[in-house]
């Protein structure tokens, strides 16, 4: 009985000493949209945000590079953002295996919606995506968060400490600057939107960024950028087109702060 006791013990510690396994559910990709719905953002550019994914999601080009992936699967989470703590969870994480599966997500994406998130917290978004993918039910071979938007952090912490923190993780963040002119006004905009989010949001291996001009380019540049990032970035050889890549020229990236502190007197809440 001793024996038998000292050998049950002898088990038990050697399990104890042996490195945890991984229990996630193996993915080829773990990829967070993070999507600005803040007040600079009009009601038309929020309803074409929501369809271009939709769109895009359901495109032969984004289907065909789940395919190609070790596990031909993804998950995928879309989230709305606006003030550092004003996060909205549309679709929580899915597996996107199958035609269905992509339709299934584009569905709930055309579903109705409201607008009454504020500010612009490009950190807080970020730190939110990355504490979302390492406590969800996924192992993926890579992580990304995406961000798109209309405008520079100017709510909560600053852009750079969020995008460093999420970077050590071993995230890749990507950038979708919404450069148009159907917001709030020219008090807001950041010209060169493009070279702030190079400078001051993306980073981690591949990381690029794909600038939307004009609106009716939206679900193109989705649909580019999914396949990006589906089929694991700016080396692969799917790459439709040429996109914008890090590093940029040293930028302020505290100009979005700036810009509120000296609009204030005109509005509230941007």
């Amino acid at each position: 009985m001793g024996s038998r006791l000292a050998t049950l013990l002898l088990c038990a510690l050697a399990m104890l000493a042996e490195p945890a396994q991984a229990d996630g559910i193996e993915v080829d990709l773990e990829l967070m949209l993070m999507v600005d719905v803040s007040r600079s953002m009009s009601p038309y550019e929020l309803e074409i945000q929501r369809r271009g994914y939709a769109e895009a999601l359901q495109s032969d080009a984004v289907f065909a590079a789940i395919q190609n992936g070790a596990y031909q699967r993804v998950a995928i989470a879309y989230v709305e953002w606006a003030g550092s703590r004003s996060q909205r969870v549309i679709v929580d994480w899915k597996i996107l295996q199958t035609r269905e599966d992509l339709r299934r997500f584009a569905e709930i994406l055309a579903n109705d919606f409201n607008t009454d998130l504020r500010r612009t917290s490009i950190s807080g978004a970020i730190a939110y995506a990355a504490d979302s993918l390492e406590t969800n039910i996924y192992a993926g071979l890579r992580q990304v968060i995406d961000i798109s938007g209309d405008g520079p952090n100017n709510n909560g912490a600053p852009v750079t400490g969020a995008r460093d923190a999420a970077v050590a993780k071993g995230i890749t963040i990507n950038g979708l600057p919404l450069m148009t002119r159907d917001g709030m006004g020219s008090r807001w905009h950041l010209d060169d939107l493009d070279a702030y989010y190079r400078a001051c949001v993306i980073g981690g291996p591949g990381a690029f960024v794909i600038p939307v001009l004009d609106w009716t380019e939206f679900a193109e540049a989705v649909r580019r950028k999914l396949v990006l990032e589906i089929a694991g970035g700016p080396a692969t050889r799917l790459r439709p087109v040429p996109v914008q890549y890090a590093p940029a020229e040293p930028y302020d990236c505290l100009i979005g702060e700036k810009i509120w502190r000296r609009n204030q007197l005109y509005y509230d809440e941007p």
